[in-house]
C-alpha cells in the first residue's frame, strides 16, 4: 500500500537509486521469495509521510536550557498528558512510546532502566523491571492527592543527577490506561524496551512480551498498532508469538557500535529483517543519510522505514528523507514538524510548489538529489 502517489514513488526511488555506488550483496524480497504485505499504516495511507511524536509530544532532556529546540518538552514525557496533546494534532499519524514489564507482571510506560530519587542523604536508584506495580506508580505527580509522593529524578548526559522538572506534570501510568484513554484514531509504536547491559535467557524474554500481548490483544480494538525493539531476539520472538501487528527492528543505522553484530549497520538491521521475517526498520536519521543506497534495498525488500533522532526536528532534513522515500519520522518537535510533512505531498516532485514550512522552490532535478545525497553524509561527519 503506498504512502504517496504512483509518480512520486518512483521519482523518490530513481532519485534515491543515484546515490547507489554498487548494486547490494543482501537477499531481495523477489529473491527470498517474500509475500508481499502492507505497510503497518493502513489508516493514513494517503499522506505524504507519516509522523510519529516522540514519547509523545517529545522528549524530556533535564538540565537542557530554558527554550531549547530539542529535548524541552513542556509536558512530561510518556504520560497521558504528552499523549493526548499529540493525538489533538491531526497530521500526527502515531506515538512512539516505551514499555517494559514490572517484577509483578505489569507493562508500563517509562523510557530509563532506572529510576532516581532522593533518599535520605542520597539518590535512591532503583531498575524499573525490579518494581512492582504500586512501587513504581508512587513516583512522580499521584492521581490520588493523599498518597505521597516520591520525587523524580533523573540522571543526565553527563553524570549529573538533577530534579526531573517540566513545566506541566503528570504522573506515570500503565500500557492498559494508555490504550483505554488516549484517542483511538491515533496509531501506537510500542517500543519494547531491554537493557543492553543484560543477558536475558529466552524465557525471560517471552514472559515479558507475553505480558504486554496480553494487554495489547485485550485493548487495542482498531487501533494501528505496531511493535520495535532494539533487541533482536525480542523482535524475532514478537514476530513468532503473533501474527495481528507488524514488528520493524531499531538500528542506530552505525553511528554507535555494539557487541552484538547485527546492531552494528543499517545493512545489518535490513539482515535481520530478512533473517527475521520483520516488517521494517526504524534507524536513527544520521544512518539512513550516511547510507542513502540502503533506502532502495529497504524498498527492494519490502520494508517500512521509518527514522528517528535529533535531525528529524529539523525540517529541512525531513524533507530530504521525504524525496529519499522514507516512510515515516518520529519527532520531538510534534507541531512544528508535523505542519511541515502535512505540505510535502500537496505538489508534485516535478513541479514547483509548497515546500518546506510552505516556502515555494523548484523541485530538485535528479542531478540535484544526487550531488545532494552524497554531500549529505560529509556534512553528517563534520557534525559529529
Amino acid at each position: 500500500m503506498a504512502l504517496r502517489g504512483l509518480a512520486a514513488t518512483r521519482a523518490a526511488v530513481g532519485l534515491c537509486r543515484i546515490a547507489a555506488s554498487a548494486s547490494s550483496s543482501l537477499p531481495s524480497a523477489a529473491a527470498g521469495g517474500r509475500r508481499e504485505r502492507e505497510l503497518p499504516f493502513a489508516l493514513v495511507a494517503e499522506r505524504a509521510m507519516v509522523v510519529g511524536g516522540h514519547r509523545g509530544m517529545g522528549m524530556n532532556a533535564v538540565g537542557a536550557p530554558p527554550g531549547a529546540p530539542v529535548g524541552a518538552a513542556r509536558e512530561r514525557e510518556n504520560t497521558l498528558l504528552s499523549f493526548g496533546r499529540a493525538a489533538a494534532h491531526a497530521a500526527v499519524a502515531f506515538i512512539e512510546f516505551d514499555v517494559q514489564v514490572t517484577k509483578d507482571g505489569c507493562p508500563i510506560i517509562f523510557h530509563d532502566d532506572f529510576i532516581l530519587t532522593q533518599g535520605i542523604g542520597a539518590v535512591c536508584e532503583r531498575r524499573v523491571t525490579d518494581l512492582l506495580l504500586e512501587d513504581f506508580l508512587s513516583y512522580g505527580t499521584q492521581k490520588e492527592p493523599h498518597k505521597i509522593s516520591k520525587p523524580l529524578l533523573r540522571r543526565a548526559g553527563d553524570g549529573r543527577v538533577l530534579n526531573w522538572s517540566t513545566e506541566e506534570d503528570d504522573s506515570l501510568c500503565t500500557l492498559q490506561e494508555v490504550f483505554q484513554r488516549v484517542s483511538p484514531r491515533l496509531g501506537f509504536n510500542i517500543e519494547l524496551k531491554f537493557d543492553d547491559s543484560i543477558m536475558y535467557h529466552s524465557k525471560d524474554l517471552e514472559c515479558a512480551l507475553n505480558a504486554v500481548l496480553q494487554v495489547v490483544f485485550q485493548y487495542a480494538r482498531n487501533r494501528p498498532v505496531f511493535f520495535s525493539s532494539f533487541h533482536p531476539d525480542a523482535a524475532q520472538m514478537m514476530r513468532e508469538l503473533q501474527s495481528s501487528y507488524p514488528v520493524l527492528f531499531l538500528t542506530e543505522g552505525g553511528t554507535s557500535k555494539h557487541h552484538d553484530s547485527r546492531r552494528n549497520s543499517l545493512d545489518d538491521a535490513i539482515r535481520v529483517c530478512l533473517e527475521y521475517d520483520l516488517h521494517g526498520i526504524v534507524s536513527e536519521v544520521r544512518g539512513v543519510l550516511k547510507n542513502p543506497s540502503a533506502v532502495v534495498r529497504a524498498q527492494e525488500s519490502n520494508l517500512t522505514l521509518l527514522t528517528y533522532g535529533q535531525l528529524n526536528n529539523v525540517s529541512e532534513a525531513v524533507y530530504i528523507q521525504y524525496l529519499m522515500g522514507v516512510h515515516g519520522v518520529i519527532v520531538d518537535r510534534v507541531e512544528e514538524i508535523s505542519n511541515a510533512v502535512a505540505g510535502f505531498g500537496k505538489s508534485d516532485l516535478g513541479q514547483s510548489g509548497g515546500g518546506v514550512d510552505g516556502a515555494k522552490h523548484q523541485a530538485f532535478s535528479q542531478q540535484q538529489l544526487g550531488f545532494l545525497l552524497r554531500l549529505i553524509p560529509e556534512l553528517i561527519e563534520q557534525r559529529n
